[in-house]
């Protein structure tokens, strides 16, 4: 399963840059603007999305049936989330997507930013870790990604992409929960992580 996950985190990685280096600025921002309109929807539900979610996806992260995968889910909420993040801001400028920054950190960040909501954001946060549902989680980790994005604090959507299809697999989502609350309480001593 990790090798997997690893995939579809590559995946989503793969496409980021691609977006991020094109020199075609309309193009990125419609792509982005089709991938908004994804968010909440059924992956390969909208063929104007299947170039980004589909093309070049690995076979074994696609499904051989009528159903998506769970590896066409992670690759398609984390695609969409970060087109809800980037929106409003310059791709090359102020990419929202960030190597190493994991969902757990961000919100570290983000209430390190905004002490006043630190109860509405760890709400949020559980909410998000203790969704038994893919469709409650990804439902209330469009919420926390919209915080972060009025915050200006980027992700790392690859590794989004990796949790989200661990998280759907029931065995690994408290590996998963367990490595947000590791990284939300992580100190951090002279510019390291300990």
């Amino acid at each position: 399963m990790y090798g997997e996950a690893k995939k579809a985190s590559e995946f989503v990685r793969q496409k980021i840059n691609y977006l991020k280096a094109n020199n075609n600025d309309s193009l990125t921002k419609a792509t982005l603007a089709k991938l908004r309109r994804g968010i909440g929807k059924i992956p390969g539900s909208q063929p104007e999305l299947w170039d980004v979610t589909l093309n070049g996806l690995p076979v074994s992260l696609s499904s051989i049936s009528e159903e998506p995968s769970i590896g066409e889910w992670s690759v398609h909420t984390a695609l969409c989330l970060y087109a809800l993040h980037q929106q409003g801001k310059d791709i090359k400028n102020q990419c929202m997507h960030k190597t190493d920054k994991t969902l757990g950190l961000a919100v570290k960040q983000l209430i390190d930013k905004d002490k006043n909501n630190e109860v509405s954001v760890m709400r949020r946060f559980h909410i998000v870790a203790s969704s038994d549902t893919r469709e409650r989680f990804i439902w209330q980790l469009r919420s926390l990604v919209q915080l972060m994005k009025n915050k200006d604090i980027p992700l790392d959507y690859a590794r989004l992409a990796r949790d989200i299809y661990l998280f759907q697999i029931p065995d690994f989502r408290d590996g998963v929960r367990l490595q947000w609350g590791q990284d939300l309480y992580r100190m951090q001593i002279e510019g390291e992580f300990k």
